[in-house]
Formats: C-alpha cells, structure tokens, sequence
C-alpha cells in the first residue's frame, strides 16, 4: 500500500527468501518512501519474514499478543519436514532450505487497540478483528474501500479452524460483521484471490456459513 512518503507492507511471507522478495517489489514502487510492515496475525505463514524487515532498521507493527517463540518455531520447521513425502529428502532435513536464514522476530511496535497509521497521504485504519486467532487484525483505506483482512477472510480457500473453538467463531462472527459494516468495494483475502463486486458479500457469507456450521455441529 503505497502513500506519498510510506509505503506500508502487509505481512512478510513466511520465511527470509519471501521476505525480500517483498523488500524488492516494496521498494521498487516508490523507492524514496520509507517502509512500514503489519502484520495480520500470529501464524508463521504471515511473520515468517519479519527477522529480514528488523536487519533493515524497518518497524513491524502488529497485535500485542504476537509473541511467537524459538521452540514453536522449531515445531513450524519440524511439522513442515514431516510432510515431505520421500524419505531422503526428510532425513537431510530439506525444511531448511526453505527457512534459510529465517528466525523469529515478533512486531516490534504492538497495537493494543484501533488505530490510524499515516502514509503521507492518507491513513489507513488498522481495526482489530479477532477469530481466526485472538492476534487477526485488518487494514481499511476509506479513501479506496478496500480492506486487507488477513485469515479473517479467505476466498476459495477452506479456513483454518484447528487454532479455535465455538467461543472464538462466535468473536469471528462479530469480526465479520463489522467487515460487512465498512461495505468495502474489495477485499484482499488472506488467502485466495481478490473479492470485489458482487464477491464480496457472497465471500463474507461464504464464511460466514462456514463458521456456523462448525458451531452448531462442535
């Protein structure tokens, strides 16, 4: 998300190589701006590159309860290698190559609570919308419409329920109706492609169906 002096960074990817990719197209856009990064969540998948954007000097925001640790991380590694199918690929330990140089770093600059941050421009509201896990949060542009929603939302995508129970559905709920209540003009999933139109409220809906199902049948 590009304004006239910040572009500000929407999650890290899952390890360092992600990360710079990142870093790249991030400073190629606008390269005299200075960067920012948010992070939408705890899991691994949307932090996995913070370490690199820390090494630059460049503050990660995100919830106050991000605070992942060096032997969780060890077990993201350890249930990644489990799911390569040959076995000599397994025993060199080939989830390394794709961590090389990852490690974990939490955000730097937590949010406890609605905010604004300011990229020039424009601001851009990051709104707190727990559920998927009790760290989601989302980032809005008024000016656009569009909202960055993290797992909050993914679109042709199943959604990862294993990290809750009923009393967190029901908070994921409230989180998607106050989505709704913005009525953006297009949503940037965290997984899937881009809803706009008509896909909005039949994404929001999509999910919503999802999480009472998984209620009524826990």
């Amino acid at each position: 998300m590009v304004g006239l002096d910040t572009t500000l960074i929407i999650d890290t990817g899952a390890n360092t190589l992600a990360a710079e990719t990142i870093h790249g197209y991030a400073s190629a856009v606008r390269p005299a701006n200075r960067l920012l990064v948010l992070n939408t969540e705890k899991h691994f998948d949307h932090i996995g590159g913070n370490g690199y954007f820390r090494e630059q000097g460049i503050d990660v925001y995100g919830h106050f309860a991000i605070e992942r640790t060096a032997d969780e991380f060890r077990l993201e590694l350890a249930e990644f290698n489990a799911a390569i199918p040959q076995d000599a690929r397994r025993v060199r330990g080939e989830e390394r190559v794709f961590y090389h140089a990852s490690r974990v770093t939490n955000p730097n600059r937590p949010i406890s609570e609605d905010t604004e941050l300011e990229l020039g421009d424009c601001r851009v509201q990051v709104l707190l919308t727990p559920g998927h896990t009790p760290t989601n949060v989302s980032v809005y542009v008024p000016g656009d419409g569009v909202i960055y929603c993290g797992d909050c939302l993914t679109h042709r995508y199943l959604p990862n329920l294993d990290c809750g129970g009923p009393l967190d559905w029901q908070q994921w709920l409230r989180s998607l109706d106050r989505i709704s209540a913005l009525n953006p003009s297009a949503i940037m999933p965290g997984h899937g492609p881009v809803a706009a139109g008509d896909d909005v409220p039949r994404l929001i809906d999509t999910m919503r169906d999802i999480l009472t199902d998984a209620i009524g049948t826990t």
